[in-house]
């Protein structure tokens, strides 16, 4: 079995999962993971990890696509079914699909190989910060309504008009708030992704896309129709409802 455990003597900053069979590439990631303070555990496979998982839990996971046995994709959509834990997908360079593919099936984020190992830790900084977002509870951010749904960015629950709780990976819940807290605006894609990753390296521009087209699955009574989150040609996305305090 590929695991190791790096970690320091300090409480860490969080405990990450690595997911990744090539122990070169996985051992540079906990090394890089330690120096930041992090604890890391590695493993090579979808089966190491659910024995990882039912040993500890973990904060955030970086998974790699290609994967002996079960692929990447196939544990991010199961994860996805049971779990709100961040995820990190790593992509092989051009593989413009699998990044794509990957965000549809819940990943919050992606990363291509090869890498640069600060970009990743930033990324992993700035999704541990959105995802311990609800801790901070903000009194200026209350629950929200809109068109008959309502919205708690401190708790992070969305409620549908019938008052039953809609699941949202972290990336989807906060470009909704971010929309929620922006009606009416037309926001670029630059501004929504500085919105939700507070100033840190985040997806790039496309994943938005990917993004807003999962929220309209999910809030858009006709999603190939869409009337709360409309695409502004060449300006970026503007959120049509009104929202009010609940």
């Amino acid at each position: 079995m590929n695991m190791q455990t790096q970690s320091h003597a300090a409480e860490p900053a969080g405990t990450i999962l690595i997911v990744e069979d090539d122990r070169d590439i996985a051992g540079m990631l906990a090394e890089t993971l330690a120096q930041a303070s992090f604890a890391a555990v590695t493993v090579g496979s979808g089966a190491e990890m659910d024995r990882a998982r039912r040993r500890q839990p973990f904060d955030l996971i970086v998974l790699d696509v290609m994967l002996p046995g079960e692929d990447g994709f196939s544990i991010c959509r199961r994860l996805r079914a049971e779990a709100r834990i961040p995820i990190i997908m790593l992509t092989a360079l051009g593989a413009d699909v699998d990044r794509i593919v990957g965000l549809e099936f819940g990943a919050d984020d992606y990363v291509t190989k090869p890498f640069n190992s600060r970009e990743l830790l930033a990324r992993i900084k700035g999704l541990l910060r959105r995802a311990a977002y609800g801790s901070e509870r903000p009194d200026r951010l209350g629950p929200m309504t809109f068109a008959g749904w309502r919205i708690d960015p401190v708790a992070r629950i969305l409620v549908d008009p019938a008052g039953s709780q809609v699941f949202m990976t972290t990336a989807e819940f906060d470009l909704l708030v971010a929309l929620c807290l922006n009606a009416g605006q037309v926001l670029a894609r630059e501004q929504l992704l500085g919105l939700t990753h507070g100033g840190v390296a985040g997806p790039v521009e496309r994943s938005v896309d990917v993004h807003i087209s999962r929220i309209r699955q999910k809030i858009e009574p006709n999603p190939k129709d869409p009337a709360f989150i409309k695409t502004v040609r060449l300006g970026g996305y503007l959120f049509t409802p009104m929202v009010e305090p609940s």
